[in-house]
């Protein structure tokens, strides 16, 4: 079978430069949505996988294992599970035992405002550094028990949906008939950690009037989750259980599916309007040409050839399209932060994510190209030649 030469595709797409645009920047929205899809479930999943340590184990309150808020765990039980369970790493004699209160406030900017931030704050001691290796603390230090105050991390606004300078270090925030100073700042990347604020358990709990925690979190060297269990199946009077810190925010991310799902569904709508957009555009591009494939037929060039001719066409601009939304999405979304009910997360446009969006860029490109060719090449040769 005789092929049209690849320079023919090439030179057609600069005999219209409306079209060409209009082909390239259609491609570049549909694209750009579809890696805006990708990475926002991309960074979901991320943050709520890097969350939880393989090695780091919780206790919860029974009945309370979706939801880490509605624990209710006694405040002996660190020190009885240190004591009790042998195995758990430790350094210098400090066990990796943290206990920790998880909890959505509100807070204000002031005591005069009327503005309520939504938060998630976690009353924490110094072992909670121990326990989650990845948060770092970038400015200022840890906030000192007693003295109202307070860490935030890196995406702490955004979930808040305030400026970063509001919650700069030295900024004060209000709640519970008190002013809280920022004393620092941390960062926990791709984590859930990231969006909330960290304050001293005991300040927390009488802020709160809370006696109980939510949960224990203990890093285990030698010891076993089984081993962890057990000493709860003993323990009944404690009511707790034990679960691994990545299985509870694998359990989060399922929760999750139905809200991932949505954001596919939405850009698979919009997409199909782009294409749809596209078909229009091809069928008036098309129509003009049919003299054209009409000739090309004439010289001797299949049905076949003149499919595969415009197809590349169709993929050249197509992928112009895509490689610049490649770049403007690495620009502009790579890396924003979007908020969401357990805090906020960063888009991730990585390999896979980038991939996938070419790839339904090209898809788009190939489906929309069928329908206007089949129009165009069922027509007779005779008939084709007399179109004007």
């Amino acid at each position: 079978m005789r092929l049209l030469p690849f320079d023919y595709a090439v030179r057609n797409l600069g005999r219209s430069r409306t079209r060409l645009v209009a082909s390239i920047a259609g491609s570049a929205l549909v694209v750009l949505l579809i890696l805006a899809a990708g990475g926002f479930v991309r960074g979901m999943e991320r943050s709520l996988a890097i969350s939880g340590g393989d090695q780091n184990v919780m206790l919860l309150g029974a009945g309370s294992e979706e939801s880490i808020e509605r624990s209710q765990v006694g405040m002996n039980v660190p020190t009885l599970v240190a004591a009790s369970v042998p195995g758990i790493k430790s350094r210098l004699g400090v066990d990796y035992v943290s206990p920790e209160v998880n909890m959505a406030l509100v807070m204000k900017p002031s005591q005069d405002s009327d503005r309520e931030l939504q938060t998630v704050v976690r009353g924490i001691t110094p072992t909670a550094y121990l326990v989650h290796p990845l948060v770092r603390i970038t400015e200022g230090r840890a906030p000192r028990p007693g003295e109202y105050e307070l860490i935030v991390g890196g995406l702490a606004a955004t979930r808040m949906g305030v400026p970063q300078a509001d919650l700069a270090v030295g900024q004060q925030l209000w709640f519970d008939n008190h002013t809280w100073t920022i004393s620092g700042r941390f960062a926990a990347p791709r984590t859930v950690m990231n969006a909330e604020i960290w304050v001293p358990l005991t300040d927390l709990q009488i802020a709160t009037r809370r006696d109980t925690l939510s949960t224990v979190v203990l890093t285990l060297a030698d010891a076993t989750l089984e081993d962890v269990s057990v000493w709860c199946a003993q323990r009944l009077d404690l009511e707790l259980v034990a679960t691994r810190e990545s299985d509870y925010y694998s359990g989060l991310l399922s929760f999750y599916r139905p809200v991932r799902a949505m954001v596919w569904v939405t850009a698979l709508l919009i997409a199909l309007g782009g294409l749809f957009g596209g078909l229009n555009t091809m069928y008036a591009a098309f129509a003009a040409r049919v003299r054209e494939l009409g000739a090309l037929q004439t010289l001797g060039f299949s049905r076949t050839a003149l499919v595969a001719s415009f197809m590349q066409e169709s993929l050249l601009a197509t992928a112009a399209g895509g490689i610049v939304a490649a770049v403007l999405g690495l620009l502009l979304l790579d890396g924003l932060a979007v908020r969401f009910s357990m805090g906020a997360f960063a888009l991730v446009l990585d390999a896979p994510v980038l991939l996938g969006g070419l790839a339904a860029g090209a898809g788009l490109a190939i489906v929309g190209v069928i329908p206007p060719l089949w129009r165009c090449l069922r027509l007779p040769i005779v008939e084709a030649l007399r179109t004007s």
